[in-house]
């Protein structure tokens, strides 16, 4: 959805729809790469104008303006062999040894998932790699975002993952109410993406389903 490419400049899918709708509703952006936590912060105290993050962030819920919009869902999904059962509480990830993706903290549930004493962790550095990973059984589930994973499911051997969906949130811009333009930019963003969806240039504009979670998700990390 947005990382930062070889030349450390911003880019993925949410990246390129938020140049998009701010070039169209008239305004330069400049990015900033920040900890979560310094995020939020700087949301709270006006640092920073807007967010490209989540809807219903509950350390936020009285310092931000979330828009209508919501470009895309994040989708986290527990991918498994088809030997294996498929994931239908977290309680089924306890002793077992779970493939994570290095520098992915999930939303905060990777330190969830480190304090549980009889959960095994190993890491990948990518995808393609955690996939692999999976299929040689040095796992049992892999937990990795949908979109990534099925761009890189192309080997004919991959036909025995499975998935089970985990997680499921909606994407929104949150622009800071420390900002006394807050809602006149959540307006401006909001008409600019309508615009672009009727021209085609952005995704059509999604009806918002509501957010997943696979029963025995830790509240703290909703």
């Amino acid at each position: 959805m947005s990382y930062r490419d070889a030349m450390g400049e911003p880019q993925g899918e949410f990246v390129d729809i938020t140049r998009k709708v701010a070039e169209e509703a008239g305004y330069e952006l400049e990015f900033l790469y920040l900890p979560v936590a310094r995020t939020y912060l700087y949301l709270k105290n006006g640092t920073v104008d807007v967010w490209l993050g989540l809807t219903n962030t509950p350390a936020l819920s009285d310092d931000v303006l979330e828009s209508w919009i919501s470009p895309i869902p994040v989708e986290l999904s527990a991918w498994y062999r088809e030997d294996t059962a498929p994931l239908d509480h977290m309680d089924q990830l306890h002793d077992e040894t779970v493939i994570l993706i290095g520098g992915y903290t999930y939303g905060g549930l990777r330190y969830w998932l480190e304090d549980q004493p009889d959960i095994r962790i190993t890491e990948a550095p990518n995808h393609r790699s955690a996939i692999d990973m999976l299929k040689r059984k040095r796992g049992n589930y892999l937990l990795d975002y949908r979109q990534p994973v099925r761009e890189v499911l192309t080997q004919p051997s991959d036909a025995i993952v499975r998935e089970s969906e985990l997680r499921t949130r909606n994407t929104a811009w949150l622009f800071s109410l420390a900002s006394p333009r807050a809602s006149i930019l959540r307006e401006a963003f909001d008409d600019a993406y309508f615009r672009l969806a009727e021209r085609g240039e952005v995704p059509p504009v999604r009806k918002l389903r509501e957010t997943f979670f696979l029963p025995g998700f830790p509240e703290a990390h909703r």
